[in-house]
């Protein structure tokens, strides 16, 4: 079988945006009154719906792009469409009531939502069964980031990326380029990537003058050590472009107020839900077990490293050490109700009055003891970085394996990695995300909760 290299890609997006149109002005028909299903009205739907896919990068979705990041499009763009449609229909149509209108709109959600996913999967159950809709691509250089995206390749397969072969350029690396050159034209690459820590300055010129001169695409890989790593932003003082070393979604203050209307509203349902009635109970078992306070106070480290007073249930026997000394497997200061609590992540509940209070958010890096973050703040690169949003109960580090006890330097290093990620592509939907996958963990039991 002949594997076809994507050249109808191009046709996709438009097809798309063609049936997306088709579908929302056909709704109106079913869905609105008859009086609605006018050309004026058509149009301006249509125009609107154009408009707010290109402020919201609604058909911006690739074949690596993420399902939960498509939802997010489909919730932004039904956002505007929404705000849109009620403006319009309150101006021309008075007589058009509210419920209708939700009804058109929740109907063109679930619709356009289930074709827009329907394709996806589809073109990728076409990549993997038929070989078609494949990007030929082959990669440059040697190191660890090229290895992984060797792995990425190879256990991606949906994803429709053929990796022909590796120029790892180790022995003679001026001739390997030339024949890099020449197996890009043979074989008709569509995609050439490049590793930074591989290449010099005059090679990666070299190289994006051959793919520029050859239409091309040329994408590079940066070693974790290096600027380009980062989640850079550009902007223009006039004309001047300077660019951001980070980009950090959570300063912008449209999305700080969201996060912040999200948490006070979450930590109130498990306040009133929850604590209200969990609190009696968990304090007559903690005081029947060992004396001392229900709850269990101490200083940790929040956003710009301010100190405040993290709160837990108490899980331990009253000791001198609680501050300095992380938990341990099987440590003996843990009572038998404090176990069951921290299995279950019970113990962090209390932390909700610290969201509430605005210490903390639900989701973000964990606090650290104090005496903790000093320590890995000289041995760990990077681990400040955390500081620059809230803290959560539980973040994007604890929901893929980083949570409990550090064990060794890899631990804290793994954590600063995925919280350094999360700070840098935050979202609403993530934090959902995060927190289904939290809840579940907590059912399902975590073999680092102790």
């Amino acid at each position: 079988m002949n594997n076809k290299t994507g050249r109808y890609s191009k046709y996709i997006r438009p097809l798309i945006t063609f049936l997306d149109l088709l579908i929302i002005n056909l709704l109106v028909l079913i869905c609105l009154r008859t009086s609605m299903s006018n050309f004026g009205y058509h149009t301006i739907l249509s125009i609107f719906w154009l408009i707010a896919s290109y402020y919201t990068g609604y058909y911006e979705v690739f074949r690596f792009t993420k399902e939960v990041q498509i939802f997010g499009k489909l919730l932004k763009q039904f956002f505007f469409i929404t705000i849109i449609t009620f403006a319009y229909v309150g101006y021309k149509y008075k007589y058009v009531t509210p419920n209708e209108i939700w009804f058109f709109i929740f109907i063109s959600f679930i619709t356009i939502g289930f074709q827009k996913f329907f394709i996806f999967n589809l073109l990728k159950k076409y990549r993997l069964f038929y070989g078609g809709n494949l990007r030929k691509v082959i990669i440059l250089g040697n190191g660890k980031n090229v290895d992984e995206l060797v792995d990425y390749f190879s256990n991606n397969p949906d994803y429709g990326y053929n990796l022909l072969k590796q120029f790892d350029l180790k022995t003679n690396k001026r001739e390997e380029l030339k024949e890099c050159y020449q197996y890009v034209l043979d074989h008709k690459i569509d995609e050439i990537y490049g590793s930074l820590t591989t290449l010099r300055n005059t090679d990666i010129e070299n190289l994006i003058n051959f793919a520029d001169n050859n239409l091309k695409t040329i994408k590079l890989l940066p070693d974790s050590k290096q600027t380009l790593y980062r989640n850079l932003a550009l902007e223009y003082y006039g004309y001047i472009p300077i660019i951001s070393l980070r980009k950090i979604p959570l300063e912008i203050e449209v999305n700080k107020r969201l996060k912040r209307f999200f948490d006070i509203v979450f930590s109130i349902l498990v306040i009133v839900g929850v604590l209200s009635w969990l609190i009696p109970i968990l304090a007559v078992l903690i005081k029947l077990e060992s004396k001392g306070p229900i709850f269990f106070k101490q200083m940790r480290n929040g956003l710009n490293y301010e100190e405040f007073s993290c709160y837990k249930f108490r899980s331990m026997r009253l000791n001198k050490i609680a501050d300095l000394e992380q938990v341990s497997k099987n440590d003996p200061r843990i009572t038998k109700t404090g176990k069951f609590m921290r299995k279950t992540s019970i113990d962090e509940l209390p932390q909700f009055f610290n969201v509430l209070v605005g210490n903390m958010s639900v989701v973000g890096p964990r606090p650290h003891m104090v005496s903790h973050t000093e320590m890995y703040a000289k041995s760990v690169d990077k681990f400040m970085v955390r500081h620059f949003i809230k803290p959560g109960i539980t973040g994007l580090a604890q929901t893929n394996g980083f949570r409990g006890e550090v064990e060794n330097e890899q631990d804290i290093i793994n954590r600063v990695k995925y919280d350094i990620f999360y700070l840098e592509n935050w979202t609403i939907l993530l934090d959902i995300k995060v927190i289904f996958t939290t809840i579940v963990n907590s059912i399902k039991g975590d073999k680092k909760a102790y």
